[in-house]
């Protein structure tokens, strides 16, 4: 079954349709694989902490260190990896139905940060 479309209308500008698709089960369940995956190390290193240093406390937190360190490398591998091609055609097309500085009626210096 493919992604679902559901057409979005933008009430902050009138006449301006977007499509939004669902995300697929792959992309869905992506975040659980890189949580499973940390709680793995943390309870393989956690175990070995404890049995080494025969306590349960010092092994706990070496789990939870070790837990917060891979999903963090994990995500950050994930956030490096050069998108595949149905991925650069949906940010293509995004980037495409974006608007462009200036065509929304909008001035874009007006929109600008002002310094101190």
């Amino acid at each position: 079954m493919g992604p679902c479309r559901i057409i979005h209308r933008s009430t902050s500008t009138p006449g301006r349709t977007r499509i939004v698709t669902a995300p697929s089960r792959k992309d869905r369940l992506r975040p659980l694989e890189l949580l499973v995956l940390s709680a793995i190390v943390a309870v393989f290193v956690g175990l070995v902490v404890a049995a080494s240093a025969r306590e349960l406390v010092l092994g706990a937190i070496f789990g939870g260190i070790a837990f917060i360190a891979t999903l963090m490398v994990l995500a950050m591998l994930a956030l490096s990896g050069k998108p595949d091609d149905a991925e650069q055609t949906d940010i293509d097309g995004q980037n495409h139905a974006a608007p462009k500085p200036g065509t929304d009626g909008v001035d874009p210096e007006q929109n600008r940060p002002r310094g101190h």
